[in-house]
């Protein structure tokens, strides 16, 4: 019996994607292209009548209201239901049907006025803008709440006052760190900052001279307030403490133990003895100044507190957080009363009107103004630093300032939201470009100096350039079109 015979095993033919792609593409076709027979071919004649319908429907009206002005009412009706059939650039030939559709929509397209009653368009309508409002279906009824109204409306938008700009006069070093909080003297004469490099010290307010350098802290201080009533000034910091400074004997004299974290703002109640302060531990706490004892644990937020002020009246306590929400506080019962929700990110600034009962909100995508105390969101601010903003501050005569993390320092006009002024910080020589940012800004008492901490270890001041006018710096000013309500 002869042996069992080997097959020769076939060479296999490499395909190109290309061919596989068309293959798999026509047995597709193969499957599918029955169904396509199904649906009959598209019928002319009802075509006619829907392009002759939409037609009408969008130019109806701007083709009577011109008729309506050159003949008068009466002969423009008998035109325009004349014209309507052979007129092939309004409307396509179609059925009888069609002619019928083209009264209804000449009827409707008639101008209404502000009372709802039809009425005839005058020429004076028609000088310039159109003043009347055209009734249609669709499209044009979105451009009537829109368009047509929203031209006529002039801006509300309150005008900004004037402001001078700001220069910087004053560069002060001293700090081997960051310098990242500052607070004023309640009788303006010196200022006080606290610094990365555990220290604070003190400086004159007219002559920039330091007068006095304290150290206590073992990490870097973030927050400092000056009491007006007492010998007092307060300081918090990385290092978890906060403390009591007896400026008379230039000492600590208390401590308030309680926070499980840094503590990077504080603030002082303007009318009792109270201390607030907020930390990386997502607590604002309120401390009694006399007997260190604390009073409320504000638990709430669910990210760190890193801003906060105090008023005389309800709300007494406001918190801004890395939650991106604002808390409104009952200081008798330490509970929640409002939380605004308004930020999508990190609440790091905020800043009271010193007269007004209204605040700025500053985060990385926004600048928000609420007013106090049910914190109705009045309006954003018209233009966006678009850089995490780590300080605010507004004087009496309605400039705010914002910092930001690149150092940009942006002034507005506190009425409009207008920002009438974009400068840039200059770092100090042998100090990196990164080291741009600005950490903490404040007025002085009269709202004539601003003082910022910033990131290349200095303190610059500045004031209004006393020689700008109105005509040498004028006010470019473009209302909104729209108040977002957000």
């Amino acid at each position: 019996m002869p042996g069992p015979t080997m097959e020769a095993e076939l060479p296999i033919e490499p395909q190109s994607l290309k061919k596989l792609s068309f293959k798999s593409l026509k047995r597709s076709l193969d499957l599918f292209s029955p169904l396509h027979g199904q649906f009959p071919p598209p019928d002319p004649e009802s075509k006619k009548i829907r392009v002759s319908h939409k037609l009408n429907t969008e130019y109806g009206g701007v083709k009577n209201a011109a008729i309506e002005r050159s003949t008068g009412a009466a002969d423009a009706r008998t035109q325009a239901q004349q014209a309507s059939v052979p007129s092939n650039a309004l409307a396509l030939p179609g059925p009888e049907r069609s002619n019928d559709i083209q009264k209804v929509g000449f009827q409707k397209d008639l101008a209404i006025s502000s009372t709802g009653q039809p009425r005839e368009p005058t020429d004076a309508g028609f000088q310039g803008r159109s003043t009347a409002v055209v009734l249609s279906h669709g499209s044009s009824e979105r451009n009537l709440s829109t368009s047509a109204i929203m031209e006529r409306i002039p801006s509300r938008w309150p005008r900004p006052v004037w402001h001078a700009p700001w220069k910087n006069y004053r560069v002060i070093s001293g700090h081997l760190g960051w310098v990242r909080s500052v607070a004023v003297d309640p009788s303006n004469n010196w200022f006080c900052t606290g610094s990365a490099d555990r220290t604070i010290k003190i400086w004159d307010l007219a002559s920039g001279r330091l007068k006095l350098t304290l150290t206590g802290h073992i990490d870097q201080v973030r927050g400092l307030a000056v009491s007006k009533t007492h010998t007092y000034m307060f300081s918090a910091g990385d290092d978890k403490l906060v403390k009591c400074w007896d400026l008379e004997q230039n000492k600590v004299i208390r401590s308030y133990h309680g926070h499980l974290s840094g503590v990077y703002c504080l603030a002082l109640h303007p009318t009792i003895d109270v201390l607030l302060t907020g930390g990386r531990d997502s607590v604002c706490r309120v401390w009694d100044i006399r007997s260190k004892t604390q009073i409320h644990a504000l638990t709430g937020h669910e990210n760190t507190v890193c801003s906060v002020f105090t008023r005389p009246t309800d709300p007494q306590v406001i918190t801004g957080s890395h939650d991106s929400t604002i808390k409104f506080w009952d200081l008798r019962y330490g509970k929640t009363m409002v939380t605004l929700t308004h930020h999508k990110k990190s609440v790091r600034a905020m800043a009271p009107h010193p007269k007004e009962d209204c605040f700025v909100s500053a985060s990385a995508e926004n600048i928000k103004k609420f007013k106090l105390p049910r914190g109705e969101f009045m309006h954003n601010m018209l233009s966006q630093q678009k850089t995490i903003i780590n300080a605010a501050a507004v004087n009496e005569e309605g400039v705010l300032t914002t910092a930001g993390d690149n150092g940009s320092l942006w002034f507005w006009d506190w009425k409009s939201g207008h920002n009438f002024q974009q400068a840039q910080t200059i770092v100090q020589p042998g100090s990196l470009d990164s080291e741009a940012g600005i950490y903490a800004v404040t007025y002085d008492l009269t709202g004539s100096r601003l003082i910022t901490c910033e990131a290349d270890k200095t303190i610059k001041m500045w004031k209004e350039d006393e020689m700008a006018t109105p005509e040498t710096h004028p006010v470019h000013f473009k209302p909104p079109k729209d108040i977002r309500r957000f």
